[in-house]
């Protein structure tokens, strides 16, 4: 009897030690050093990590079937997550590319051989596209480098995009409440279930609720769009090269303007090249394409409008309350630099958490890791860091490349950068000069439009009738520009139109083959003259009669080198970026009332020192 209690108590004693914090094994869970989160070996099996799909219903529905358009997202989690209770924060991904897009054929883009001012011929159908449709798995973009790091990873496609129900309304509002809906769904107050058409519910039972949020292009428009409707759960964006205006994307101060690299396109042709989801496209067409786009996207005048101005994230900033690391590139001429400058801007004028970092390539370029992983560590986490400690700005300099570590600044632009005005010298049609102090009696000098010369054929000519070039003298020391350059120009032109292009570049032209992004190229911009009055209602031009109008180029921050000159030029017809009219119009510039203003650290005491002639 004796021997069977003493049995008894050993047993119990055993399974209470058994049960006990000291015997049980350890759990697995996330491990932070220096501020970010680690590779947690437990999580770092691939092979274990649980994946699944699932649709989540939103508050729209656009494709008007009479119920709420549902997003196809994927989900990739540590096992843990399951099988030990533990719940993550989430990075998060949308995107209207995960199922393929159409074709990049320009044949199938708007015809550049336009008159200004008339009527576009219609553009080819575009081909039907056999959109990618994997379940579960819609993209692995971001799992292996987040997941292993103790994170969950979540993608979804966008509205009319892969297996995702809706239109694709290339920045209508469904393409914030789209992403807004699955941070609702990852925080308890949506709806998600196992089909499409179903009612049998998922639950986002293994995450904390937190969500940061990133992406690239189209993809890093995306965060900035779900931030601009206030959510709850979105604790920070890191968007990279983001398209936050539409109009600011396909028009440049009243001027019909194609991204760099897509001679033709339109926001009707990127509708076309992102529409994968094959329900409801006779609907999605007439609605979304026809009656929307082709209605006001105005490829005659290039004006701006209440429809544009409704693509504009700019105009929905006010909610807006998550941190935000900015990136982008200073020679991304698809997405050109404004884009995230003025987000930026106004994020910071909010008083919100953000900073910006800026590389001297094109497009894309993310903030290095270890940055990244701080952001996403301090918002998800709550770890304590030096993310938004020190400077706001951080810039990889020139021929650094993209995986250089950037150079940290006060702010951008640089706060040490003044105005610094330059006016121009007669020279045409070779080069006439800029100068800092003005010389009266320029006169007005003439060019000749012909978008079959390129831009930076055009530049490198001794002289030229297509064009005008106004140099600096040789810098003796280095000139530091950081800011937007404005230009002010009084013109006329023969006939009612005309596109008006202007650049800034560095001379002598580096002819190699694989010259430096930097190398020639400074800064563009674009304007239409007939908006020299207001951007909503261009006024055709009265022939010969002089018009003045100030526009802006792009944010940029560079270093010119000793021993360059800067140049530059105005010409008419940008044969890579505008609409090609029959050459021959005649343009005339007055150079007594023309001048550009340069954003130059150290204002024009440095710029004296640099131009100096010995």
């Amino acid at each position: 009897m004796k021997l069977k209690i003493k049995l008894l108590v050993f047993i119990a004693s055993w399974v209470l030690f058994a049960g006990s914090p000291l015997h049980a094994q350890k759990k697995a869970a996330p491990i932070f050093k220096d501020g970010m989160t680690q590779i947690v070996p437990e999580f770092n099996k691939p092979d274990e990590w649980i994946i699944h799909d699932l649709w989540v219903e939103t508050t729209f529905d656009t494709d008007g079937d009479g119920r709420p358009d549902r997003m196809h997202v994927d989900v990739t989690r540590p096992k843990q997550t399951e099988t030990e209770g533990l719940k993550l924060p989430v990075i998060y991904e949308s995107s209207p590319y995960f199922a393929g897009t159409g074709t990049g054929d320009l044949q199938y883009f708007w015809n550049p051989k336009q008159e200004l001012g008339s009527q576009p011929e219609a553009r080819k159908k575009f081909p039907p596209m056999k959109p990618r449709n994997n379940r579960p798995v819609i993209s692995k973009a971001q799992v292996a480098r987040w997941v292993p790091q103790g994170y969950i990873v979540v993608h979804s496609s966008s509205p009319g995009t892969g297996l995702s129900q809706g239109c694709p309304t290339v920045g209508g509002d469904n393409e914030s409440l789209a992403p807004k809906a699955v941070i609702d769904w990852l925080n308890g107050r949506a709806k998600g279930y196992t089909t499409p058409d179903g009612f049998e519910e998922v639950k986002a039972y293994w995450t904390t609720g937190k969500v940061g949020m990133t992406g690239t292009s189209y993809d890093g428009t995306l965060p900035l769009a779900a931030a601009t409707t206030g959510v709850d759960g979105l604790e920070v964006i890191i968007p990279i090269a983001p398209n936050t205006s539409y109009y600011h994307y396909y028009r440049t101060n009243g001027l019909i303007r194609h991204p760099g690299g897509w001679l033709g396109e339109d926001i009707d042709v990127l509708y076309d090249f992102i529409h994968s989801q094959p329900e409801h496209c006779d609907y999605c067409d007439s609605v979304v394409k026809v009656g929307q786009m082709l209605a006001n996207h105005d490829r005659v005048k290039g004006d701006f409008n209440d429809w544009w101005a409704g693509r504009d994230y700019l105009n929905d900033m006010g909610p807006m309350k998550c941190a935000m690391l900015m990136a982008h590139g200073f020679n991304d001429w698809n997405v050109v630099p404004e884009h995230s400058y003025r987000i930026y801007e106004a994020a910071k004028a909010k008083g919100l958490p953000v900073k910006i970092y800026y590389h001297q390539g094109g497009h894309g370029g993310e903030p290095p890791f270890e940055m990244m992983n701080k952001w996403f560590a301090k918002f998800l986490y709550g770890v304590e860091n030096d993310a938004l400690e020190g400077p706001r700005a951080y810039i990889v300099r020139e021929n650094a490349g993209r995986d250089a570590q950037p150079v940290p600044y006060a702010d951008y632009p640089n706060p040490d950068a003044k105005p610094v005005q330059l006016f121009l010298t007669a020279g045409a049609p070779k080069a006439g000069e800029l100068v800092l102090v003005k010389k009266p009696g320029q006169g007005i000098e003439n060019f000749v439009d012909n978008y079959n010369l390129a831009g930076a054929a055009l530049a490198q000519k001794s002289w030229s009738a297509q064009r005008l070039l106004f140099v600096t003298p040789p810098l003796k020391e280095a000139v530091h520009i950081s800011g937007i350059p404005q230009i002010t120009i009084r013109l006329a032109c023969n006939k009612p139109a005309a596109n008006l292009s202007v650049w800034m570049v560095q001379l002598p032209w580096n002819t190699e083959r694989r010259a430096p992004i930097t190398d020639n190229i400074i800064n563009r911009g674009w304007a239409d003259p007939q908006n020299y009055k207001s951007l909503r209602e261009s006024e055709p031009l009265v022939p010969d009669q002089f018009y003045e109008l100030t526009f802006n180029l792009q944010p940029d921050d560079q270093i010119i080198p000793a021993g360059k000159q800067i140049a530059l030029m105005i010409f008419s017809s940008d044969k890579d970026f505008t609409l090609h009219p029959e050459p021959g119009t005649e343009l005339m510039v007055d150079l007594d009332a023309t001048s550009i203003t340069l954003p130059v650290v150290g204002g024009a005491a440095a710029y004296m020192k640099a131009t100096r002639v010995q």
